[in-house]
């Protein structure tokens, strides 16, 4: 058994050293193999790379001798080139000497006519010489004083010529301004037709029976009382059958109390709580009403961007009368006329319409602000943020202020031409003229004065004084005396602008 085993073992040893004897002659075999297959692969590449060697020797060479040839090519052209260009350039330079000799030949031709042209002069000179020493000895005049005596004569005569061509287009200037003036008003003024219903003080609110006028004065006149002390309007109750009159300058307050009145005979409860009610309710609906009526007007004037409380400002207009003319009628008239007129004259239409609505906007708030309609209006445009030129539109419409634009003098004009208009206001042209009539004799009165006139319709006056009389110190005083006369002896609306005018002429007659 342990001879097998031995055996067995032996017989192993003996098989693996074989097997690797024969895997190392495998082996050898295929490395040798590999080695020549090695050897054969470079051999290739050699033979290769020396023939890829001389295939890019030729390639070179003959890019070389191409590149060489090309350059000779060019070189050769280049030189003909040159040659070509050289050729013209002598040939310019035999063209630029003819030219220059033609000119040195010119030269010499011009400078021997400039000598006998000096030559010329000089004998010209010399005979103006003795031609003006000839002139002199025979007028008895030097040569200055002959030429300042024909100049003045020159001078006077053109001053005269001047003066009469001036006056001649000042004249025909006049003429034409004028009738295009009354042209451009008339045609405004048919173009734009508005009634006016004269307005008063007063209200009358009908009474159903005369029973009602008991229940409107109430118990010891408690009631009467509330509504006299809630809307500031006077009760007039007399023997007027079946009807209470309201007094009142303020046209919203007598509005506000009408309304009122109306509604408590309507509803037919009148006592202190209820008037109460019925006061704050008609205010509301003439708040209401104030505020419709500034939108209708700036729509119907096609004016638009005013301030919301300046469309309500206007608004109040509706119930402020002047002479009887209601002012929110006579600010859309002006309006309309002002943008009429300066869509005549080609300027600036929409600050015309614009600056003649709100032109009178201080009426609504003179009777709570001091100071003329004017200025107010114009601090409260300002206020809500109106142009410079609508405010000047506002502050020269009665001559406060110079107008600085033609829309001012169009917006001053249409007002003037609404309220001057027939119809227009209630007060007489009896009462109108006699009016102006002692406006002028109180200026007349004082010693010194030549002549006066009203104008604006009663707005101003312009005094004219004797310089001989009244010095310029004096007319301080003049104006002074002349205001205080006005306003203690006339009564007016509004103010009266009062203008001394002291000036000195120089006057002679040609003969």
């Amino acid at each position: 058994m342990l001879a097998s085993i031995v055996a067995a073992i032996v017989c192993g040893v003996i098989g693996v050293g074989a097997g690797y004897i024969y895997r190392k002659n495998i082996a050898e075999g295929k490395i040798g193999q590999a080695e020549v297959e090695a050897q054969r692969i470079i051999s290739t590449a050699q033979q290769n790379a020396e023939a890829r060697k001389k295939e890019l020797v030729l390639e070179g060479k003959e890019e070389v001798h191409k590149l060489r040839t090309d350059a000779e090519r060019e070189n050769k052209e280049r030189r003909s080139e040159l040659q070509r260009m050289e050729r013209r350039l002598l040939q310019k330079e035999e063209h630029l000497d003819k030219k220059f000799e033609s000119i040195e030949k010119k030269e010499e031709s011009l400078q021997r006519k400039e000598d006998e042209v000096t030559k010329i002069q000089e004998k010209i000179e010399a005979l103006h010489a003795q031609e003006m020493a000839e002139l002199e000895r025979i007028s008895g005049l030097t040569y200055d004083e002959a030429k300042e005596l024909l100049l003045c004569n020159v001078q006077s005569e053109v001053k005269h010529e001047t003066a009469q061509m001036i006056k001649m287009m000042e004249d025909e200037a006049k003429e034409e301004a004028e009738g295009k003036a009354r042209e451009i008003i008339a045609t405004a003024i048919q173009r734009c037709a508005a009634d006016h219903v004269a307005e008063t003080t007063v209200s009358v609110v009908s009474l159903p029976n005369d029973e009602m006028k008991g229940r409107i004065i109430g118990r010891e006149g408690r009631n009467i009382r509330a509504i006299e002390t809630l809307t500031g309007v006077d009760l007039i109750i007399d023997d007027t059958p079946e009807a209470v009159i309201l007094s009142c300058f303020d046209p919203i307050r007598r509005e506000i109390a009408r309304i009122a009145l109306e509604k408590l005979i309507a509803d037919g409860r009148i006592h202190p709580a209820r008037i109460e009610e019925m006061v704050e309710k008609a205010r509301k609906e003439v708040n209401q009403k104030i505020r419709e009526a500034g939108e209708q007007a700036t729509y119907e004037t096609g004016v638009h961007g005013l301030h919301p409380e300046l469309i309500k400002i206007l608004g109040r207009l509706r119930y402020r009368t002047s002479y009887g003319q209601n002012v929110l009628r006579h600010s859309i008239e002006v309006s309309q006329l002002a943008g009429i007129m300066a869509a005549e004259l080609g300027v600036d239409e929409t600050l015309a319409k614009r600056a003649g609505l709100i032109h009178d906007i201080g009426k609504a708030l003179d009777h709570e602000l001091e100071g003329t309609h004017v200025s107010i209006g114009a601090e409260v445009a300002k206020k809500y943020g109106e142009s410079k030129l609508s405010i000047n539109c506002i502050s020269a419409h009665h001559g406060d202020e110079e107008p600085r634009s033609i829309e001012a003098v169009l917006v001053s004009a249409a007002d003037a031409v609404s309220a001057a208009r027939p119809g227009a206001r209630r007060e007489t042209l009896e009462n109108y003229l006699k009016r102006l009539t002692k406006l002028e004799e109180i200026a007349k009165s004082f010693d010194g004065v030549e002549d006066c006139f009203a104008i604006q319709a009663g707005r101003e006056i312009r005094v004219m004084v004797k310089p001989e009389k009244i010095d310029e110190s004096d007319c301080v005083l003049l104006v002074h005396d002349i205001v205080k006369r006005i306003e203690a002896e006339l009564e007016y609306p509004g103010q009266i602008k009062v203008v001394v005018i002291r000036e000195t002429r120089m006057i002679d007659y040609a003969k």
